[in-house]
Order: C-alpha cells, then sequence, then structure tokens
C-alpha cells in the first residue's frame, strides 16, 4: 500500500476515536514514559502539543516539573523550538496549537531526548506523519534520541519508506515500548 492511501486510511481510523478512547491511551503512553529510564535521566526535551486525536503527552509536563519542556513551531518549512509556557500558545492557521514566536528559541543541539508524534510508525522505526516533512527536515539537525508516540494500531510491522524519511529508536505506545531493529536491519542489507 502506498503512503497516501495507508495515512488516509489510519487518519480516518485515529480521528474517528472517541475522546474517552484518545485520554485511556494517552494515560498509557504517559504511565510508561513516566518512569523509563532515557526521559528520567533528560533534561531537556522535545514534546509537541497534540493535534486531531494525537496522543497527549502533556500530563508529563506538570507530572516531571524538573524536566525543560520544549514544542516545535511552524516557521515556513521548518520546526522551531520553544520552552513550553501553557499562557503563551497561539493557533496556528493549520488548526494546531503551538508556542508563540516571541518566546525564546531553543537550539536543536540543547534537545536531549525527542518525543515525536507520527500516524504511524514501523518496527524498524519509521514514521509516517503527515506528509509535510518537518521531522524529516528537522531531526537530521537534532543529535538528540528520538522516540515514536503512537497507538497500537497505528504500529505496523513495515511502512512504505523513500529516501529522506528519519528513523526513531523506540516507539511508545500504550501498552508497549519497542526497540527499532533498524540498526540490525541496516547491518544486515548492507552485507
Amino acid at each position: 500500500m502506498d503512503k497516501t492511501t495507508l495515512r488516509q486510511q489510519l487518519r480516518r481510523r485515529r480521528e474517528l476515536l472517541r475522546p474517552e478512547e484518545v485520554e485511556i491511551a494517552s494515560r498509557g503512553v504517559c504511565r510508561q514514559l513516566a518512569t523509563w529510564q532515557p526521559l528520567t535521566q533528560a533534561r531537556t526535551v522535545l514534546a509537541y502539543l497534540p493535534f486531531r486525536n494525537e496522543i497527549d503527552v502533556r500530563p508529563l509536563f506538570a507530572e516531571r516539573p524538573d524536566i525543560r519542556w520544549v514544542v516545535p513551531r511552524v516557521d515556513g518549512r521548518r520546526l522551531a523550538l520553544h520552552p513550553y509556557h501553557p499562557d503563551r500558545l497561539v493557533l496556528h492557521r493549520y488548526g494546531m496549537w503551538e508556542p508563540s514566536a516571541d518566546l525564546p528559541v531553543v537550539a536543536p543541539a540543547e534537545i536531549e531526548l525527542v518525543l515525536v508524534p507520527g500516524i504511524a510508525f514501523d518496527r524498524r522505526g519509521y514514521r509516517l506523519g503527515f506528509g509535510g516533512g518537518y521531522y524529516d527536515r528537522f531531526l537530521p539537525t537534532c543529535p538528540a534520541r528520538r522516540v515514536g508516540i503512537t497507538y497500537e494500531f497505528s504500529l505496523l510491522d513495515e511502512l512504505p519508506t523513500e529516501e529522506h524519511d528519519q528513523r526513531v529508536q523506540w516507539v511508545i505506545t500504550p501498552v508497549q515500548i519497542v526497540v527499532c531493529s533498524w540498526r540490525i536491519y541496516a547491518q544486515a542489507t548492507d552485507v
């Protein structure tokens, strides 16, 4: 199945989730993340603000006040990073909340862990997003470890990929933490 068709199918399924289903899934992911060692050891974490029934990781912001939480803002064709301030959010023309542009900018090099939203991920760490390429352009600029966040039904064995697609090292769903096998897969295909 091609990316466009798969994206449409999975987006439709996610957008049909009832609010209580989104809340239950979000609690499951946050419960796992709250005590997960890569998160507990990080001082600066890039998260995201939920959009169109994405898993909501914002409860972690209050639960882990020792972490400097950073969120992205769409700036042309790239993502700009800003500290999270709940009273300094603006509504983007695409309908998602993002930090105000007048907040201080955080350099990608300061980020230690990135929580990456996605419509789907596969077990190799590949991601299927909304199709704008923002994370595929951003992730190569950031040396942080990468964690995909998605629903259990959106974790697939294999996604269609292209040369520019970026990978994550882990995928966390409401019921599991998957260590992505992309390094093993890459070594096997290099032989």
